[in-house]
């Protein structure tokens, strides 16, 4: 993995990384000091600034081994640039700027451009115009800030690189570059190396456990982390060169294919670079509407036709590199690694789109795809929403203090704290094309049974809609989806015919008797519903864990009742019943088992859902062709 993250950069170089910069402090070599402007998108919300390809860089160790403290070179924060919003009597950040300061007069005197911005940030009178400019900017103290001098910006010239380079050298004690281990073999190149003794960091794992400030892939820190009477970094040698090429690979890959999946980050690379559009990887992992999923889908397929029939062969002979990471105090945590053939890749990716391919609850035609997250996410309760806040303004509003308050709001990385096995596994799925592990089942069937008694299922069954409806939909798609793809994956390792018969849609002639007395349980309930409206609690709430776990004791007591229903309907549609009754225990040709295991449970979930889905798409169409007729 290391090798392959540093063979992805060309000309990265120890003591430069790219930035991400916001704002600017405009200089004139004649005016002086012109104003501060706003970098990137300034119009747009969230907007981070620009982002500068070749920065000076020092990393930690770099900037706190002096006498006093360090800063970094042409760009650092507000606070340090230029004292903005700094408290009187705050040494360390004065001590910081003052060496900003330095390191522009020592530059400026082989540099000229850097000897006028060393002269301008050397005036008092012009450090407080600055700072007042910042104010009514509302610059921030931890804001990224640089400079612009008569149009241009310093830092994206090359004539301070060869000066920065001899100041970073004199910087660099012994201690610093591993001490007295001598050369070792870099676990990156393979080459004999004087390993460095601290990495830089990897950036954007905040949102997945990790530090604001960066975390470190390779770090021995600790008692605990070193052998051999090393020290640090040494005990995973690697060149000072090899960890700043890997380094500065892993965050670009972060920024341009991160994808954050249940509080982990999936980054991807391919051996020969592609283009975007032939990129598969997004298809799966990232958010789409609608007509992009449907879109995503069709890509995917073409993509793949093109390379069965080989017009695309420099694609064919490609591979793929999924690195999934997240952060745990300070560190890059290495969930999963996974590596193949470009071509096996868009065929598993195809493969999980149509195994995953359910008839909607919604209305008639297939659910819309679902992404790894949603799948992920759907084998975890609901998350716990804003019920504690509002009880606290409750009391602050009446001044009292109600008993039993709820539980705090649920934040994500703790919701999802359960799923981080799962989400391994699943993409491991989707990746690799393998079946569905049972765990997953076994997480997702309690689930389901509770859902099954709960008021959202019966506003989805009324076809009441609240602000929840579209997220209940989309989990309940998610969920049979599962376990549809679960058996499908299943039939399909053991070579069985099975695999034809499970459709998206309800297979009247699906032969498992699981299956058949899940649609049986459905029509019982279409028939009670029919005879007596809403009733409450009906067969659903009351019978449905019992039936789908101990058919033989409780569908033959459920069938003598619904004679009951039947009678109080009207001939013709309690005929249509009857006929459906009848053509379901045709196809149950045994004796009702006692128990269904957990699979012939979830089984039971899909007959019963097919069959209520074929109901719903039914009478919307139905509704459709009156709505034809009547319009004439």
């Amino acid at each position: 993995m290391l090798e392959l993250l540093v063979k992805r950069i060309s000309g990265s170089e120890p003591g430069f990384a790219e930035k991400t910069v916001r704002w600017a402090i405009a200089l004139d070599s004649q005016a002086g000091f012109t104003g501060v402007l706003e970098l990137g998108q300034p119009d747009h919300k969230g907007n981070r600034g620009q982002l500068f390809a070749r920065c000076p860089n020092l990393t930690q160790p770099q900037l706190i081994s002096g006498p006093s403290p360090r800063s970094h070179f042409l760009a650092e924060t507000a606070s340090v640039v230029a004292l903005h919003e700094v408290e009187a009597g705050d040494a360390r950040t004065d001590q910081k700027h003052q060496f900003f300061v330095h390191m522009l007069r020592e530059a400026g005197k082989t540099i000229p451009q850097l000897a006028t911005i060393a002269r301008l940030m050397s005036d008092d009178k012009i450090l407080q115009q600055i700072r007042q400019a910042m104010r009514e900017e509302g610059v921030k103290p931890t804001d990224k800030v640089t400079f612009r001098l008569d149009g241009e910006f310093p830092l994206e010239q090359d004539y301070w690189h060869e000066w920065w380079r001899r100041f970073r050298q004199g910087l660099i004690s012994g201690s610093q570059r591993g001490g007295s281990t001598g050369e070792m073999r870099c676990l990156a190149t393979g080459e004999l190396v004087t390993p460095a003794r601290t990495h830089p960091k990897i950036k954007g794992l905040g949102g997945v456990g990790g530090a604001t400030s960066g975390d470190v892939l390779i770090g021995c820190d600790k008692d605990a982390f070193c052998s051999y009477g090393l020290e640090q970094s040494a005990n995973a040698a690697v060149s000072e060169e090899a960890a700043a090429a890997y380094t500065e690979s892993l965050n670009k890959l972060i920024r341009a294919t991160g994808t954050e999946i249940a509080g982990t980050i999936i980054v991807h690379w391919f051996k020969e670079e592609i283009p975007d559009e032939d990129d598969p990887l997004p298809w799966l992992t990232k958010r789409t509407r609608t007509q992009q999923e449907l879109d995503a889908q069709a890509k995917a397929r073409e993509l793949l036709q093109s390379l069965k029939t080989g017009k695309r062969p420099a694609l064919a002979s490609n591979r793929y590199y999924i690195l999934t990471i997240s952060g745990a105090a300070g560190r890059v945590m290495v969930r999963d690694w996974l590596e193949g053939e470009f071509i096996e890749l868009v065929t598993n990716i195809n493969q999980w789109f149509d195994d995953l391919q359910i008839a909607s609850f919604a209305g008639p035609g297939h659910a819309s795809s679902p992404g790894l997250e949603a799948v992920v996410t759907s084998l975890l309760p609901p998350k716990r929403k804003q019920e504690y806040q509002d009880w606290v303004k409750r009391n602050q509003a009446a001044k009292t203090n109600e008993a039993g308050a709820p539980k705090r709001k649920q934040e994500y990385q703790d919701w999802v704290k359960p799923v981080t096995q799962a989400r391994r596994e699943l993409l491991q799925v989707a990746i690799k094309g393998i079946p569905f592990p049972y765990s997953i089942l076994a997480k997702l069937m309690p689930l389901h049974r509770a859902f099954m008694l709960s008021e959202d299922w019966q506003s989805l069954i009324k076809r009441e809609g609240d602000r929840n409806t579209a997220l209940n939909y989309a989990v309940l798609h998610c969920r049979m989806a599962i376990i549809k793809a679960y058996h499908l994956r299943k039939y399909r390792k053991e070579g069985s015919t099975l695999e034809k018969m499970l459709t998206p849609k309800l297979n009247e002639d699906f032969p498992e008797v699981a299956y058949q007395c899940g649609r049986l349980l459905a029509v019982l309930a279409q028939i009670q519903q029919a005879a007596l409206g809403d009733v409450g609690a009906g067969v659903v709430q009351r019978f449905y864990t019992a039936a789908s776990a101990t058919p033989a004791l409780v569908l033959g007591r459920l069938l003598g009742n619904s004679q009951h229903h039947l009678n109080k309907l009207d001939a013709s549609l309690a005929r249509w019943f009857e006929d459906k009754i009848a053509q379901i225990t045709s196809r149950i040709t045994q004796p009702l088992p006692r128990t269904f295991t957990l699979e012939e449970q979830s089984l039971f979930a899909l007959g019963y859902y097919h069959q209520l889905a074929s109901f719903r798409a039914g009478k919307t169409e139905e509704k459709s062709k009156e709505k034809e007729v009547q319009n004439g």
